[in-house]
């Protein structure tokens, strides 16, 4: 694990323990559950949104919605969840990432419950996800799906939390670095599988990541490249490997219009 990540996951533990105080496990449980039942908060279907724009031609892109990064600081001063995800739907995008990380990120759950309040489109919960209670803190909260970065976790874990979301309804994205966090993440049932393209110790970004290891990944496993899609040279150079799911953020955060720049890029 590198040391952000180290960091993050210490932090994650203290947040989670305060969080159970004011919430408990079994009353997080049943606000998720009942979520289930509310017509407006049923799970819209995240990979199931990303597979239908794939089958009709198109690129099935997650946009990202994040304030901040670590690595670059306020990616976005002007920043409204709901006017980013309205964009983003007008101009094409298959679902949402929303960061809820407050302490790394400057996220926080309420920027997840604006923007899906303000589209139709399914929502990632893109948080550092370590233990049941934040599973179910994030059906409570609405989200469709939830993140799982294999860097951060033993192979146990993620089947642990997997089963979990499964039960809720939820969809999941299992996120990889390297071929031996492949391997890993290939015990896990999700379609759904994420390479970054960004190194978590040096960050810098090469999509010859996703490139090499794209022999590594099943014909049943729908690849989703994240980070660095800058331009449409590097949109037309995954598909041409045909590699049609993307998750792109800070290029995005960083337009005037973050739905337009998302149309300009992919549409």
């Amino acid at each position: 694990m590198s040391d952000i990540l180290e960091k993050i996951v210490a932090t994650k533990k203290i947040e989670i323990a305060n969080c159970m105080q004011k919430v408990s496990l079994g009353n997080q449980r049943d606000i998720a559950q009942a979520n289930n039942i509310d017509a407006s908060l049923k799970p819209r279907g995240f990979i199931r949104s990303i597979e239908q724009k794939i089958a009709a031609g198109n690129a099935g892109v997650i946009a990202e919605i994040k304030k901040s990064s670590p690595s670059k600081g306020v990616l976005r001063e002007d920043f409204i969840p709901a006017e980013i995800a309205r964009s983003y739907e007008k101009h094409g995008a298959a679902c949402l990432s929303v960061l809820t990380d407050v302490e790394y990120f400057q996220g926080c759950n309420a920027y997840l419950q604006e923007a899906r309040s303000a589209c139709s489109i399914p929502v990632l919960r893109k948080d550092f996800t370590i233990d049941p209670y934040q599973v179910y803190e994030a059906r409570a909260m609405g989200a469709d799906a939830i993140l799982l970065i294999v860097a951060c976790l033993e192979v146990s874990q993620m089947k642990d939390l997997e089963a979990c979301a499964h039960e809720l309804g939820l969809d999941v994205l299992v996120e990889v670095h390297n071929a031996p966090e492949l391997e890993h993440a290939l015990d896990l049932k999700t379609p759904l599988l994420g390479i970054n393209n960004r190194n978590l110790k040096t960050f810098e970004v090469t999509l010859q990541t996703t490139l090499s290891l794209l022999s590594m990944v099943p014909d049943n496993k729908t690849l989703v490249t994240e980070s660095g899609i800058l331009s449409r040279a590097n949109v037309k150079l995954m598909r041409d490997n045909q590699i049609n799911a993307f998750l792109v953020g800070e290029a995005f955060m960083r337009a005037t219009d973050p739905g337009m720049a998302l149309g300009e890029l992919f549409f």
